[in-house]
């Protein structure tokens, strides 16, 4: 079986998100990201009219979904496995960047906004982890933590996730999802009853 190849406005999509998680939004034009994805300008105007906002808020869309799809699956097994995929999948894309790339969603959160209104992908980017939290402390609940407990972990895990995927990048080295992934799993261990 073979996988399905991704439409011209999937690729524009996932080259945004790349170069948000390279070079963070402000940083990035539409004019890059459509080169970066080897796609026409006028197509990127196309399928984004409102143009960079808009295609910002699909790339942090498509990384939370994509991102989700990886832990739902892996929380299956458990909060701790979920805890491993999570940082596996951001342990690859760090490596397989050698160190240049790193979470969109959290590129697009820490970046001032230009104008007074929130914008369209910065709501995005809360969205998404709301969602991971929500992931993670539905795995927790469902293997005995208390729902205040579960809620407040949950955070702390995608925190510092994001917080040490940055910390990889400066240091160019995994030792810090090494150390984060041993006291994290330690602390789901002492949250759950299983």
């Amino acid at each position: 079986m073979t996988k399905p190849t991704p439409t011209a406005r999937e690729r524009i999509v996932a080259g945004a998100a790349d170069m948000i998680s390279r070079r963070g939004l402000n940083a990035t034009s539409i004019r890059e990201m459509a080169k970066h994805a080897r796609a026409p300008l006028g197509s990127t105007y196309h399928y984004f009219p409102e143009g960079k906002q808009q295609l910002a808020t699909e790339a942090v869309r498509y990384t939370g979904a994509w991102t989700a799809r990886s832990l739902r699956k892996a929380l299956e097994a458990g909060p701790v496995a979920g805890l491993q995929a999570f940082l596996a999948l951001w342990r690859k894309i760090v490596v397989d960047s050698d160190f240049r790339a790193g979470c969109p969603v959290l590129a697009v959160s820490i970046e001032e906004p230009a104008t007074e209104e929130t914008p369209a992908a910065l709501a995005a980017a809360a969205d998404v982890f709301t969602e991971w939290e929500s992931l993670l402390a539905a795995s927790l609940r469902g293997h005995g933590a208390e729902r205040e407990q579960a809620a407040q972990l949950a955070t702390l895990i995608v925190a510092a996730v994001e917080g040490t995927v940055a910390m990889c990048r400066a240091k160019r080295s995994t030792q810090p999802l090494d150390d984060t992934a041993e006291q994290l799993q330690a602390l789901i261990l002492a949250t759950i009853k299983d």
